[in-house]
């Protein structure tokens, strides 16, 4: 997390994506997947992936409502006139499908 953290401040967003998505994939048990959730959106939002961005909301909405992460990705997606929305085709769905 760190590290993403740490390209995510140095404008490097598809490297802070790739350390973000492996705590996702690898860790999914870990306090961290709400936060790593978060910064997916930051990082996709940045990129103009749109639809990655609502998905890792969605995500991150369904499996830790109320989550101050939560909030915080809502409040990016309503800034851009954006909601979360759940894409079959996102890797975080088809990685995260059995609890989305």
């Amino acid at each position: 997390m760190a590290i993403g953290r740490y390209y995510l401040t140095r404008g490097q967003q598809i490297a802070a994506i790739n350390r973000f998505r492996t705590v996702i994939e690898k860790y999914q048990t870990t306090s961290h997947v709400p936060e790593a959730l978060h910064r997916l959106v930051e990082a996709y939002l940045s990129l103009g992936i749109v639809k990655e961005a609502q998905t890792a909301a969605a995500v991150l909405g369904y499996n830790y409502p109320g989550n101050e992460w939560y909030q915080d990705s809502y409040s990016l997606l309503a800034d851009n006139k954006l909601q979360p929305s759940k894409n079959d085709d996102s890797w975080i769905t088809q990685t995260l499908g059995t609890i989305f």
